[in-house]
């Protein structure tokens, strides 16, 4: 199984962008894993947050086929322990699933058209965080994950 992550708009915080490459690194030793970074619009400030939304969902949709699995980071998704989401990625990996997308979507959320799109959503917190730090957050997990399925001690209960 591919897992994407998906995201709109570039990371340009150094610290951070440092962090989210260590957690690519120790991930790439479990899982086929790619980042796709879509470019940020340009030309906003004429443009409404709805019209916004679409024009990114746009792209999101553009990256996805029919036979992806789409799943949302939203503040609306499921809230998984660490646990649960390790046999979540477990599941769609041992169910055949091909290619799994997560997407991170952009400062007002995503359209009505990717909602509609998406297989799953997934909520990290109910609270908000900036987009960049969802990536931190997101890879930690994921890489923590699959520690736990390998039954390895990075993972504390």
């Amino acid at each position: 199984m591919k897992i994407i992550l998906l995201l709109v708009g570039k990371n340009d915080t150094s610290w951070l962008r440092s962090a989210v490459e260590t957690y690519e690194e120790r991930l790439g030793h479990y899982a086929d894993y790619k980042r796709v970074e879509l470019p940020e619009l340009k030309s906003v400030s004429g443009m409404s947050q709805q019209q916004i939304k679409d024009k990114e969902g746009e792209a999101i949709l553009k990256n996805v086929k029919v036979s992806d699995t789409l799943v949302l980071l939203d503040e609306r998704g499921t809230l998984r322990t660490s646990e649960e989401f390790a046999r979540y990625i477990e599941k769609h990996s041992v169910s055949g699933t091909r290619n799994i997308i997560f997407v991170i979507g952009g400062a007002y959320g995503f359209s009505e058209k990717v909602y509609q799109r998406a297989d799953d959503m997934i909520s990290l917190s109910r609270m908000t965080f900036p987009h960049q730090m969802v990536r931190l957050v997101f890879l930690e997990q994921l890489y923590r994950a699959h520690t736990i399925i390998k039954g390895e001690p990075y993972h504390h209960k």
